[in-house]
């Protein structure tokens, strides 16, 4: 096994003494702003399956985002179709978000991908990983060039979480109605 094998396991194991590292941490990033730029990723097999390489033009960004806001107050006050349930049906996940948020901090720049770090009962940390579209580093690179020429990829909900919370995850039979979106094929029926 690479290094990298080890190091996912070690994340989904999870023992007592990696709590005890990773609640030292927590401590550490609520006393921070929303969004840090840090040096190196925090989980490097995510950030390298990603495509995140430790070059000039690539660019991690770790972002906390309030959690809740997912549940209607209170349903009182008569009987109306929209207090029919308790939880809103939202469109976007958390991920989502954090990936638009720091998008429109750093407008230079593309969103290459992101993924779950922590969250506590109050908050949650994602780290998105961004390229620097006027990099030489980047649009040399076969593997990045398209990022030269495409612009707000994370706006436009064409980002793996994004893609994920529009339901175009599935292809095939029992997913007719989610191309080319929702709302379009509701428009067509």
């Amino acid at each position: 096994m690479g290094y990298l094998k080890y190091f996912k396991e070690t994340w989904k194991k999870q023992g007592k003494e990696f709590s005890d590292a990773m609640a030292e941490k927590l401590i550490k990033w609520r006393k921070e702003p929303s969004m840090v730029k840090v040096e190196r990723p925090t989980r490097i097999d995510r950030a390298r399956s990603l495509g995140y390489k430790a070059k000039p033009g690539f660019v991690v960004v770790r972002h906390k985002m309030t959690r809740g806001g997912k549940q209607r107050p209170s349903i009182k006050g008569g009987r109306r179709t929209k207090t029919s349930r308790q939880w809103l049906v939202l469109e976007k996940n958390y991920q989502q978000l954090s990936e638009e948020r720091v998008n429109k901090k750093h407008p230079n720049c593309e969103v290459l991908g992101s993924y779950f770090i922590a969250d506590d009962g109050k908050s949650i940390w994602h780290e998105v990983i961004l390229i620097d579209r006027d990099n030489p580093n980047v649009y040399m690179n076969k593997n990045t060039s398209w990022a030269r020429d495409t612009k707000g990829k994370a706006h436009r909900g064409l980002t793996s979480a994004a893609r994920k919370s529009r339901g175009l995850r599935k292809k095939g039979m029992g997913s007719e109605k989610t191309r080319p979106s929702l709302k379009t094929n509701k428009g067509r029926h």
